[in-house]
Order: C-alpha cells, then sequence, then structure tokens
C-alpha cells in the first residue's frame, strides 16, 4: 500500500513525478533554456543580428539616411545589450530560487520521511544494477550522511545538476557582451559594405552561433545550423514583404 508520502503513488510512479516536476523546474515559460553566461550569450549574438536586420530594412525604407542608420543601430545594440544582459540575470535568479524552493522541500522529506526516501532511493538504484547485500549496503552508507543524500535525491530524483547552475550575473554578462560584440560586428560590417554587410554578417552570426548552441546541446549541428537560418530568413522575409504591402497601400511613409 502506498504511503500518504507518496500522495497515493507507489515508489517508481512517484520517482516519475518528481522527475517530470523537476525537468519542469529547469526551463523557462518559452522553452528550455540551458543555463549558463556561454547559452546566454549564444542566444543574445543571434537575437541582436536579426534585431538590426529588422531595423535597418524599417529604417532604409523610411529613407533614414545611411550616417542616421548606423547611429540609430549603435543605439539600439547597445540598449538591448543591457536589456538582454539584466533579463539573463533575471531568469537565472528565478532559476536559483525554484531550485532553492526544491533543495528546502527535499531536504524536509529526508528529515521527516526517511523511509520513504529509502524506498525511492532503493528504486533509483535497484534499476541501476544493485541488488540484494550491495543495495542495502549502499543505501546504508547514503542514508548515514544527509547533505549527501540532499545531493543524490536532487540529482538522481528531480533529475537536476546542481553544478550547471552559474552565478545569475555571470549569466547576465554572457548575455549583454554577447549582443554586445554581435551588434558591434553587425555595425562594422554595415560601414564596410552599406548595402550587402549586414546580410553577410547575420548570416555568419546566427550560422556559428547555432553550430556552437547545438554542439553544447549534444545536436545535430548542420540541422541546427539550417533551421535557425531559415527561421531567421523567414522572419525578416515576412517582415519585407509586409513593409511592402503597407507601403504600396500608403500606410508608411
Amino acid at each position: 500500500m502506498a504511503h500518504e508520502h507518496f500522495l497515493g503513488e507507489e515508489a517508481v510512479e512517484h520517482l516519475a513525478s518528481v522527475q517530470a516536476s523537476g525537468l519542469i523546474s529547469s526551463s523557462e515559460k518559452h522553452g528550455y533554456e540551458p543555463p549558463g553566461s556561454f547559452s546566454a550569450a549564444l542566444d543574445a549574438v543571434k537575437e541582436i543580428a536579426i534585431g538590426i536586420l529588422l531595423l535597418n530594412l524599417f529604417l532604409s525604407a523610411c529613407h533614414f539616411k545611411q550616417f542616421e542608420i548606423f547611429w540609430l543601430s549603435l543605439l539600439f545594440t547597445f540598449s538591448w545589450s543591457l536589456y538582454k544582459g539584466a533579463r539573463s540575470a533575471w531568469l537565472g535568479w528565478s532559476r536559483l530560487e525554484r531550485m532553492h524552493r526544491l533543495l528546502v522541500e527535499e531536504k524536509y522529506e529526508i528529515e521527516h520521511n526517511r523511509k520513504q526516501e529509502r524506498d525511492e532511493l532503493a528504486v533509483i538504484y535497484r534499476l541501476k544494477g544493485f541488488k540484494d547485500k550491495l543495495l542495502e549496503e549502499v543505501l546504508d552508507v547514503l542514508m548515514a550522511d544527509e547533505d549527501r543524500l540532499l545531493k543524490i535525491m536532487v540529482q538522481e530524483e528531480m533529475g537536476l545538476t546542481l553544478d550547471k547552475y552559474e552565478h545569475p550575473l555571470k549569466q547576465g554578462l554572457g548575455a549583454f557582451f554577447g549582443t554586445l560584440a554581435s551588434g558591434i560586428f553587425m555595425l562594422i560590417s554595415y560601414i564596410i559594405s552599406p548595402i550587402f554587410g549586414h546580410y553577410f554578417a547575420a548570416t555568419l552570426i546566427i550560422g556559428f552561433a547555432s553550430a556552437l548552441a547545438a554542439r553544447l546541446d549534444g545536436n545535430r549541428l548542420v540541422t541546427a545550423v539550417i533551421w535557425n537560418l531559415a527561421i531567421s530568413v523567414l522572419v525578416f522575409s515576412t517582415a519585407y514583404f509586409l513593409f511592402s504591402f503597407f507601403a504600396l497601400q500608403g500606410w508608411v511613409p
């Protein structure tokens, strides 16, 4: 009979529920976002590249001069760098708050429901191949150290790796400098070639960042690059044709 600690579930079912909860806690509302300053920077460099492309499209269509487009793009780059840095740091703090809440909850379970925690631990290590006397010895060792047990239960039960969580300020700096570097590269390319420079730079930035992100996540590199470039082309093309349509209707200058 399932104990009330498992909320009517058996140990295996409870373990699956908690692991699902852990995966949800490590994700953002818009989808999974790997934590870390490097991941934040890679996300930021792609975002500012497509942002400057769209800004240049609208400013050029509105007959802004080249030096005006340059300075407005520079202001946009700096402003967006601040936003991305602050947002990434806030998301980092949110992850740490959720992690702290999970740790407090799990620590309470260890202190007040030791038998049930041992049952969950037995399920975990039985699935790893431990059994009989060896399994009992492992459980005895782990249950004797509450700090070690807490770390193991969070990692094994909830699927969370504590070592992957960087300081939020470090993540924010990664996003800030990633945005700034990408924006400056876009602007330098625009100075070199006002007509084609930013297109070339955006393609290079998005493709390179997508490849690095795919390698970091263990995904297929070519597929990631193609999809990210295709999405960027779709966004830019849609904006271009919509703007052209509105211009024909006389709705824009």
